[in-house]
């Protein structure tokens, strides 16, 4: 159920609509179900309408005109709320309408139950599925009533009413969302042919500029520099910047100025200040003079996007969330350097996830600084164009937002867990459009037989748990190509393909084989380990049996805020 609460100055003139025929002749038999004393005179049951509406406006506005004698009346003192339910639901009968009204008056405070000075409502019901109740907000002691925060008690009360009825249960959110565009802008859009509203394309520049920039210098400049958007920047006295405007060329208002956009109104992280502190926890990294291969940066952002269930998995809230903001600007940058045949899914994905980078949990962004700082460095060197290194993050990006759907579901961040299967969809779209051509080109360079049931069986002894599925799947000679690939370049097979089984669990990966096809490729590219260090760990396996019982996988950075392992002490 859903209630729309809104205010105004003329009982008769609300009194008139709801029992009038509706602006397109939509109401049917309108009357009374329930009222402030269960005797308030009912036009739709009365021989002379005309009559019984003035005698009911009369009686809903007697305290207001006392008030008014006495200058206390407000100028809006008039209370209206609508409920309707949900396309599905069952239809109420008048009774359990009139409940629901009684309990609404109460929870908004309009009309308390057992408060004899509560304020004068009626509620009618003109349609099957909706009610609408009329109150003045003038109570027996000539007070305004006090119904502060009335849309979100209101909604509260409608949540337990739809449990208990057994009704559709509308998703509900935590007022962290985005302004959505009013209905003057949608009208405005739609007038000049524009397929979206200013404000949302505004949001869409401004967040994509906050994603690939480095510096507060360098997103207003990306802003400027777009086509047809104008930027002002507000300075302190001291010259810094305090915060940002934006508009576009073409949207002016009837004085023909542009209409501008503070970043804060577009979306409550857009903040130039909330932009800063984003930008300070990015982990960049520096110049390489020592001339040290440093991972791709693309590797780099899938290995992080890959931990991301790992973090939601703990229970530091601050730190999942400040994950999933930086897996919504990931989003928003991958957008940029996509083919154009995926583009429109990816953005589709990106705008998506929006909602659900924001909840009420604090957000501690320095959590995030590897897969920020890999963000920003991925956009300065694109994704090759075979697609490999975009279909690997695609990849680590599906699971990432199956973890997070679940991660809010648990948080009970309703609207932000659907946003993350809608997100889903594109994502899943633009996957499977990237990995499918790359996938069957490697694939037709499948190893041997011989080789092939080797790799079978290492297969086996590294993930016995999904074994059957990996080699079901039709991406196994992708996976084997890849095996053998990597063993050429000076890799062990086993080693490497137990260490891309430990990554991440494969539990939810839609295709297993494919999942570690794209691991194997990514971490092949690391240089093979050379004979020093294989003899090292042949005498460390001699020194430790336990480590023989399955491969051991290549020394790999501690995790942020993970102690390094203690080696064991030699024994003399």
């Amino acid at each position: 159920m859903i209630a729309k609460i809104s205010s105004g100055k003329s009982t008769a003139g609300l009194i008139r609509y709801l029992y009038g025929p509706g602006r397109a002749n939509e109401h049917t038999e309108p009357h009374l179900v329930a009222s402030w004393d269960g005797f308030a005179p009912d036009p739709g049951r009365s021989d002379d309408i005309a009559a019984t509406k003035k005698l009911l406006v009369a009686d809903l506005d007697l305290r207001v005109q006392q008030a008014r004698r006495l200058g206390r009346a407000p100028k809006q003192h008039v209370w209206h709320c609508s409920v309707r339910a949900a396309p599905g639901d069952r239809i109420l009968d008048d009774a359990e309408w009139a409940e629901i009204a009684r309990r609404v008056v109460t929870a908004t405070g309009i009309a308390p139950t057992g408060d004899l000075d509560g304020c004068r409502w009626v509620a009618v019901r003109h349609a099957d599925d909706h009610i609408h109740i009329a109150a003045t907000k003038i109570r027996g002691d000539l007070r305004t009533a006090r119904h502060w925060n009335d849309y979100l008690t209101a909604d509260r009360e409608l949540a337990a009413v739809e449990k208990e009825y057994g009704l559709f249960q509308v998703v509900r959110g935590d007022r962290t969302a985005a302004k959505r565009p009013t209905r003057a802008e949608r009208e405005k859009a739609r007038r000049t042919g524009r397929d979206k509203p200013a404000r949302v394309r505004l949001r869409t520049l401004v967040r994509t500029a906050a994603a690939a920039a480095t510096t507060t210098e360098e997103f207003l400049a990306l802003l400027t520099r777009s086509n047809g958007v104008l930027v002002e920047v507000l300075h302190f006295p001291s010259g810094e910047p305090r915060g940002y405007k934006v508009a576009l060329e073409h949207d002016t208002n009837a004085e023909g100025e542009p209409v501008w956009f503070s970043g804060s109104t577009l979306s409550p992280d857009l903040s130039l200040p909330k932009i800063q502190s984003r930008l300070a926890a990015a982990d960049i990294p520096a110049g390489n003079p020592n001339g040290h291969l440093r991972p791709h940066p693309w590797h780099q952002a899938t290995a992080a996007t890959e931990r991301i269930p790992h973090h939601l998995g703990r229970p530091d809230a601050e730190a999942a969330q400040a994950h999933l903001a930086a897996l919504g600007e990931a989003l928003d940058a991958v957008a940029l350097t996509a083919p154009p045949d995926i583009r429109t899914e990816l953005r589709a994905a990106a705008s998506a996830f929006e909602r659900a980078t924001r909840s009420r949990i604090h957000v501690e962004h320095h959590h995030a600084r590897a897969l920020r700082g890999a963000v920003k460095s991925m956009l300065r060197e694109p994704s090759p164009k075979d697609g490999a290194l975009l279909a690997m993050f695609l990849d680590a990006a599906l699971l990432a937002v199956i973890a997070a759907a679940r991660w809010h579901d648990q948080q009970q961040h309703n609207q932000q867990a659907a946003a993350a299967h809608q997100t889903l969809l594109h994502l899943q779209a633009a996957y499977e459009r990237t990995s499918s051509g790359h996938l069957l080109t490697a694939g037709q360079h499948r190893p041997p037989q011989k080789v092939a049931v080797r790799y079978a069986q290492l297969i086996r002894q590294t993930n016995p748990t999904h074994a059957d599925q990996i080699l079901a799947d039709p991406s196994t000679d992708a996976l084997t190509t890849a095996m053998a690939a990597a063993e050429t370049a000076g890799h062990d097979p086993g080693r490497l393909l137990q260490q891309a089984a430990d990554e991440r669990t494969l539990d939810d990966a839609r295709s297993p084989a494919r999942t570690l096809a794209w691991r194997i490729q990514r971490l092949s590219q690391r240089p093979a380990p050379s004979r020093r260090a294989l003899a090292a760990q042949a005498h460390s396996t001699l020194l430790h049996p336990t480590a023989s019982l399955r491969p051991a996988a290549p020394p790999q950075p501690a995790a942020p805020n993970t102690p390094a392992t203690t080696p064991a002490p030699r024994r003399r």
